[in-house]
């Protein structure tokens, strides 16, 4: 194989231009080949904001997967074309890296899995978390035997002000921004969830909860392993973007993120202040940059990437179940 591995990249919004910066300046073993985006403007404005002379801009997805040259695909488009392209870059043998969530549905994520295993290919889903070395160590005191058998687990997540109406789209709280927490759980559970209990509330925006516009969200799993997680997540963080998230067992807790910049605090008449993350991409910048190299190196090496199809499509099923636990005011059990 090249030195450089010759990625397409389709989409070139708030993410795809954050995995274009990567893919093209940060990975020594990749190289961004193609931008795929239905808005020429958008991808033109990348590929020369980012100067990238041998970058090609192309408008069909399809045209650059049967490009020969073209050796994996990175998507990162809004979620419901997720599906529809993994399935097409499957068909011409390339590789795939997604952003998540893998779909807002289990049909349409089972019928992209199964083209990726018939393709005799790979998918990874764009679960940064789990590339972050804090949350690392946690699952790594998990796996050694540190904290004992795991009792009890909790993520956090708190977006900065998610403005309304012009904002997500219903039970996104669920589909698209918890199912972070619900893979950070699941991973940090080390097992499968059975049972998932939610409750969502449109407290800042007003709307009537039925309609799935929320901004807070409380969740919680039962694992198959015995142990508890909890999830909750709010669109209205005022200080700016938080993630956190705690393991619990007999033998310990390891506790991951405190949302600083660096360790320093400042002791002043004024009270006391610390450098605090606002945004998702400085506390995830390096995450971030680590999965697409795992990806690049999976795809080097043929290698089956840490973070798969089936983690999407896990995450997924219990964000659907939370949904409906939200619509029914009952737990929903996921069957094994």
């Amino acid at each position: 194989m090249a030195a450089r591995l010759n990625v397409a990249l389709v989409g070139a919004g708030l993410m795809g231009s954050f995995h274009a910066e990567t893919l093209a300046h940060r990975l020594p073993r990749a190289r961004l080949a193609t931008i795929v985006d239905a808005n020429e403007a958008a991808a033109r404005a990348l590929i020369d904001q980012l100067e990238l002379d041998d970058t090609r801009y192309e408008p069909d997805a399809a045209t650059a997967f049967a490009d020969a040259s073209i050796q994996a695909v990175a998507i990162a488009t809004p979620a419901r074309f997720h599906a529809e392209l993994i399935v097409a870059a499957a068909q011409a043998g390339k590789p795939v890296f997604c952003e998540k969530p893998l779909s807002h549905s289990l049909a349409e994520a089972d019928r992209a899995i199964e083209a990726v295993a018939v393709a005799g290919t790979f998918l990874q889903i764009g679960f940064q978390r789990r590339f972050d070395r804090g949350f690392q160590r946690a699952r790594q005191a998990v796996e050694d035997g540190t904290l004992g058998p795991v009792h009890l687990v909790r993520s956090i997540t708190r977006d900065p002000a998610v403005p309304r109406p012009e904002g997500p789209l219903p039970w996104a709280i669920f589909l698209e921004t918890m199912i972070h927490d619900f893979d950070v759980l699941r991973w940090l559970a080390g097992s499968e969830p059975t049972e998932v209990s939610a409750m969502g509330a449109s407290i800042g925006w007003g709307d009537d909860p039925a309609s799935g516009l929320l901004d807070t969200a409380v969740c919680t799993i039962r694992f198959a392993n015995g142990a508890l997680g909890t999830s909750d997540v709010s669109f209205n963080g005022a200080f700016g973007y938080d993630v956190r998230a705690e393991v619990f067992g007999p033998g310990g807790m390891a506790a991951v993120g405190d949302g600083r910049d660096d360790s320093a605090s400042f002791y002043t008449a004024a009270g006391v202040t610390r450098a605090h993350s606002a945004w998702f991409k400085p506390m995830f910048g390096e995450a971030y940059a680590r999965e697409l190299e795992h990806f690049v190196e999976c795809a080097r090496t043929g290698t089956t990437p840490a973070v798969t199809g089936k983690d999407g499509r896990e995450s997924l099923r219990m964000a659907l179940a939370a949904i409906e636990s939200t619509r029914t005011g009952r737990s929903t059990p996921l069957p094994g």
